[in-house]
């Protein structure tokens, strides 16, 4: 998004589209706007569509572009690739600045290595970014907003507040891609505006601009305009918009690539601020460099300083330096990032964006309404009666009157209401009224009123909670006839209310007056002196998987609060009915008499939230944020937004309004708490084989140091031979990759992982110098058990010195490539390996086939790979040594545990 800084005029430079059509078309009035679509009526006919989509392309705009060049070089030139870029190029530089005459190659070998390495590492990396985008936006395109279009009308050749509504009750919902310029649309609150539009007729109609001038306060529409400037035109409305209040029916202008959203969509990409996770990826990744930087000229110095070899000693610690550079990082965490999203695409979770995966695994409390949560999401009306409980039909025509006009927030009581007539056997012909004004439903009134006229007398109809209708009233219908309301009457509605609502019923109140049929503007003051009629009882029945769900979020450490705009009543009946406990209940009223300190402690000790309006909702997730838990939100409606984008997660559902969806990082294909169970799991799953990659490689990284600077001081020849550091680096990166196909221990899966960097420093200081201790054993059984000190101290030039030499080269070759390796095994669970925990397939195998390469290429492949085999009697005691490293490694894995109460 823009910030405020990024004033009109800036924006406006950015144009790259005409937008003289616009503006002309802001200017037209309705026969000249006719002419400009060549038309005699507003409407086009859906026979045409398709020759207008070939004309114009369809409606879509990409703001998800891959590009190509930028992650081409993010994948090959990132911080590990740079460093093992300089080493490449040294070493080519190297052999070519040798005499031809003394050029072998061997000589050659190191550079071509370090090359294949970053080629390898780079291109796996650009592939699965390639791959992991595409299956974002594969995904992404699952979730399509809809637009209200109106086609196949005749004969409208002027649209006004008059005819409105008979339009709309004509639309349909298609997909926004599906739009063509000469649509007509209907817009109304929760809309995202699906491309650019010239209003013809609106009521309250107020737009966000915030998507494209990064002002937050709403902007008035409507059908005329003084002003000249394209974002100031108050008769058109942009794409990527949103409609926060009110309605209209518009024409579609610009569609797809010729809206000015396209013109801009690079900068409109607003940058997500990086996750926590994503953040300690970076950490780590600085950490790694400014490690090899500094220990680089340690291990030069020592290394050139004993040998007296300074040439030689660039080549070997150049060598060395790859070894504990990890450039797999970046493949690692991209492929495992890449395979969640997969794996929960089939779970119905859409990610709009890969960190959140991480995210999502990392929530310890999961805040929603319990409508579609705790029930089916399918509310039902099951009674209307008056206030002496007469089912009266003039009561439940008034309902559907309320709800068959309404045209704001979408309301599932409406849709409620309007399905119970069509399924009764009443009618009530709503083509004989015509619709006057209305007065939209908001969070302060709680109240929808809709005032209609037919040929008797005009009306004035507004339902909404039973406090607020009573509040309004003054009469009442009562026994055939309408007398005072009294405060008696009052407090027995409030009494059968709550009786109701303590069975798990939600009510509404409906009230009614006639009204002068002169008058055709309406507001809130208007909304008194009513006459209360009854009342409507609405079931939303619970989910028969909910109670299970409930349990098994709280054995995976989540705990969940339910935000209601609803009562205590209703909310405790469907908490009860789900079994889900309630530790303590707190209505929104009573937030805001507490002190800060009473509101940290009031939103820890209470997991149901009544009668929330969208601001106290967002504050209670701001509370739980600042009690430092990471707090998932799941909404779907307009009022939901600032507390979508309050939340650490923001989930969604694919039917939510437009303005949900796109504030959300995830989108759920089912409203369910079981697809969020299975999102928590393999995002923890997902963060616990990156985390375990990162630790183990940090530790064993760090082992690697402190064993080149022994060897570099103690060693008096060359330990292993540069182009075998190499090669054994390049073969246990490669095995590194079956890391993305392992499982986590089925504990890491039933708490919230969050990235601390305490735990893995801890982690690599304690673990990783063990490596080092059985290095250290492995020179001391080569050295002197094999006689290559003997030989080389008695003549460092000799054939035999060479031989032994040689010898200790490929021993240590041997030892360090299958330890580092199975290491992983030991490592890679806090339970005894094989026994309590096992391995996926892909990781044995990448671990035996390492094995079997490091005995391989010295003893069967040494006329290829610059070896000597050891003798044979070596094996068992490198079998022993590895041996012993396992369990060392395995105690003292159990002793950090003990210690630290952790593991990974």
């Amino acid at each position: 998004m823009f910030g405020r800084d990024r004033t009109k005029e800036a924006l406006l430079k950015k144009l790259s589209f005409n937008d003289k059509k616009l503006k002309a078309c802001s200017k037209l009035n309705q026969p000249e706007l006719l002419n400009e679509f060549k038309s005699n009526q507003f409407g086009i006919k859906a026979t045409d569509v398709e020759d207008l989509q070939k004309e114009y392309g369809h409606n879509k705009v990409d703001t998800t572009k891959f590009n190509w060049v930028l992650n081409f070089f993010k994948s090959f030139f990132g911080p590990f690739n740079l460093v093992l870029i300089a080493i490449s190029i040294y070493n080519f530089y190297e052999y070519f600045s040798t005499p031809i005459a003394d050029r072998g190659i061997a000589d050659i070998l190191p550079a071509i290595i370090v090359a294949v390495m970053i080629f390898a590492s780079g291109t796996v990396v650009y592939i699965q970014t390639i791959k992991a985008h595409f299956v974002t936006k594969k995904l992404i395109n699952i979730v399509s907003n809809k637009a209200t279009v109106i086609r196949d009308v005749m004969g409208y050749t002027d649209i006004s507040y008059e005819n409105m509504f008979e339009l709309i009750k004509k639309s349909e919902d298609i997909d926004v891609r599906d739009l063509v310029p000469g649509d007509l649309i209907y817009l109304s609150s929760g809309d995202m505006v699906p491309a650019d539009v010239r209003i013809l007729v609106s009521r309250d109609l107020f737009i966000n601009h915030a998507s494209l001038t990064g002002e937050s306060m709403p902007v008035e529409k409507h059908a005329t305009t003084d002003n000249v400037n394209l974002l100031e035109l108050e008769n058109i409305c942009l794409m990527g918009t949103s409609v926060v209040s009110g309605s209209a029916i518009a024409v579609v202008i610009q569609t797809g690539v010729k809206t000015y959203f396209s013109s801009i969509s690079s900068a409109l990409q607003e940058k997500r601020p990086l996750t926590n996770f994503q953040t300690g990826v970076q950490r780590v990744t600085f950490l790694l460099i400014m490690f090899v930087l500094i220990m680089a000229p340690i291990i030069y110095l020592i290394y050139s300083g004993t040998k007296s070899d300074w040439l030689g000693g660039i080549t070997w610690t150049a060598a060395a330096i790859v070894g504990i550079v990890p450039e797999m990082l970046p493949m690692i965490v991209t492929s495992n990032l890449a395979r969640g999203a997969r794996k929960m695409s089939r779970s119905k979770l859409v990610f709009k964006n890969l960190g959140a995966i991480q995210n999502l695994g990392a929530i310890d409390v999961l805040c929603t309404d319990k409508t579609g949560t705790l029930t089916n999401d399918k509310i039902e009306l099951i009674n209307y009666a008056s206030f002496d409980n007469k089912k009266e039909p003039d009561l439940l025509k008034l309902l559907y009157l309320n709800s068959y006009f309404q045209t704001g927030i979408k309301n599932p009581l409406d849709s409620a209401i309007i399905d119970y007539v069509k399924e009764s056997s009443h009618h009530f012909a709503p083509d004989k009224y015509q619709k006057v004004d209305e007065i939209p439903f908001d969070f302060e009134r709680r109240r929808l009123t809709i005032i209609v006229k037919n040929a008797a007398d005009t009306k004035l109809i507004s339902k909404g909670a039973i406090e607020e209708i009573i509040n309004v009233s003054n009469k009442i219908y009562y026994q055939n006839k309408i007398v005072d309301l009294d405060n008696e009457m009052k407090k027995q509605i409030i009494k059968t209310v709550t009786r109701l609502n303590d069975q798990g019923y939600r009510v509404l109140g409906i009230g009614y007056k006639i009204v002068n049929e002169s008058q055709k503007v309406y507001n809130i003051n208007d909304e008194k002196d009513l006459i209360f009629y009854g009342y409507a009882t609405f079931l939303d029945i619970p989910k028969p998987s909910a109670s299970k769900m409930v349990k098994v979020l709280a054995t995976r450490g989540v705990e969940l609060k339910i935000l209601t705009g609803d009562n205590a009543a209703v909310t405790r009946s469907i908490c009860d009915r789900v079994g889900m406990k309630i530790k303590g209940i707190i209505s929104g009223e009573e937030l805001d008499k507490l002190t800060d300190y009473e509101l940290k402690r009031a939103v820890e000790i209470n997991n149901v939230f009544v009668k929330l309006n969208p601001t106290e909702k967002s504050r209670i997730i701001s509370l739980l944020k600042a009690n430092n838990h990471v707090v998932g939100f799941m909404g779907d409606g307009i009022n939901d937004v600032p507390v979508l984008r309050q939340s650490d997660i923001a989930i969604s559902v694919n039917n939510a309004t437009d303005v949900a969806k796109e504030a959300s990082d995830i989108i759920l294909l089912e409203k369910s708490l079981d697809v969020i169970e299975q999102g928590i799991e393999q995002g923890r799953l997902t963060f616990g084989n990156i985390l375990k990659y990162i630790k183990i490689t940090m530790a064993s990284q760090f082992g690697n140091v402190f064993t080149l600077i022994i060897v570099a001081w103690w060693i008096p020849f060359t330990p292993m031979l540069p182009v075998q550091m190499l090669f054994q680096n390049l073969i246990y990166d490669f095995s590194q990759f079956a890391v993305v196909f392992d499982r986590v221990d089925k504990d890491f899966l039933l708490q919230p992982q969050r990235w601390r960097t305490k735990g893995m420093l801890s982690f690599t200081f304690v673990n990783g110098p063990i490596s080092s201790v059985f290095d250290v054993i492995t020179f001391i059984i080569l050295g002197y058990g094999f006689g290559v000190f003997n030989a080389y101290n008695a003549d460092p030039t000799s054939a035999d010195a060479a031989y032994h030499v040689a010898i200790f080269q490929s021993g240590w070759f041997i030892e360090g490539l299958i330890t580092q390796t199975v290491v992983m095994l030991m490592f890679r669970t806090k339970q005894i390996p094989f026994i309590q925990s096992k391995p996926t397939w892909p990781v044995n195998v990448a671990t035996g086939i390492v094995v079997l390469l490091g005995f391989l290429i010295p003893y069967a492949l040494n006329n290829v790979f610059p070896m000597t085999a050891p003798p044979l009697v070596y094996i068992p005691i490198v079998l022993g040594v590895i041996g012993a490293y396992c369990i060392t490694a395995q105690l003292s894995k159990v002793a950090y545990i003990k210690v630290t109460k952790s593991w990974l």
